[in-house]
């Protein structure tokens, strides 16, 4: 196997907010989120910004390779956004792994799209399509309906929006922790008060969960037997319970083992 599970978790863009509504420089960020947020509740009836006003704050990664299991959150917490990015797609260019998200096709990856954009940040077999390497013709990143990305909310949806379900809810049908008292709609408060290690965490969190139901995926198609299943289930325990981090061992304590 070689796949890297990933998600990210972002702020309102402040200082976009500020250029597009022309907001004077004495409004706090925490006022401008919010004038960004009323904004565009007027124009959708919804408070969810825009993907291109979101901003990064945290990239967390699991990576399956060889006979290893690795989970982190990319960069530090002193990293900007740029880096953030910069770090993802090296990763991507370096090991060229199968991508596994939740709703990666409509936001983690879109977002990307814009803030790569920001920065700069290339990333060319990213955005192979089979121009420069037939191999990618059939089999790219870019395409909904191939395998070098899969997005498990859209592919267990069979595509279909209405069939949609949440991370924490399929977590939770599958016996795994799901959400542990954190959540997207939190992540703004949190970061306000200084909390990006939580954030970072909470993000791994999120990434454990999608990874354990990519595993169950895979036994779906048969990629991988009851045996291959338990030793990988079992490989992510191990890693777990080998790491002294907070949020790591409630995660593993949460986690029903299995029955003899």
């Amino acid at each position: 196997m070689n796949s890297l599970v990933f998600d990210i978790e972002t702020v309102p863009d402040t200082a976009l907010g500020r250029q597009l509504l022309n907001i004077e420089p004495s409004l706090s960020d925490e006022g401008v989120a919010k004038a960004m947020t009323f904004k565009r509740m007027q124009e959708t009836q919804s408070e969810f910004l825009a993907l291109h006003q979101h901003r990064i704050v945290a990239i967390s990664v699991a990576l399956r390779r060889g006979d290893q299991f690795k989970l982190w959150s990319l960069g530090s917490e002193d990293s900007d956004e740029a880096e953030l990015i910069t770090r993802f797609f090296e990763g991507l260019e370096k090991y060229l792994p199968d991508l596994v998200s939740w709703n990666g096709s409509g936001f983690d990856l879109p977002l990307l799209h814009y803030r790569a954009l920001k920065h700069g940040v290339a990333s060319p077999q990213y955005w192979e399509v089979g121009d420069e390497n037939r191999e990618f013709r059939f089999n790219n990143y870019l395409g909904r309906f191939h395998w070098r990305h899969i997005d498990l909310m859209d592919v267990l949806s069979g595509y279909q929006p209405r069939s949609r379900a949440k991370l924490d809810e399929i977590a939770v049908m599958l016996g795994f922790p799901g959400k542990l008292g954190m959540s997207g709609d939190k992540v703004w408060d949190v970061y306000c008060n200084g909390g990006l290690k939580q954030i970072r965490d909470y993000c791994e969190t999120d990434v454990l969960n999608t990874y354990l139901i990519y595993l169950r995926f895979q036994h779906l198609r048969g990629l991988l037997d009851d045996t291959a299943l338990a030793a990988e289930e079992g490989r992510v325990r191990a890693h777990l319970a080998g790491s002294d981090a907070p949020h790591l061992q409630e995660f593993l304590a949460a986690w029903p083992a299995p029955a003899d």
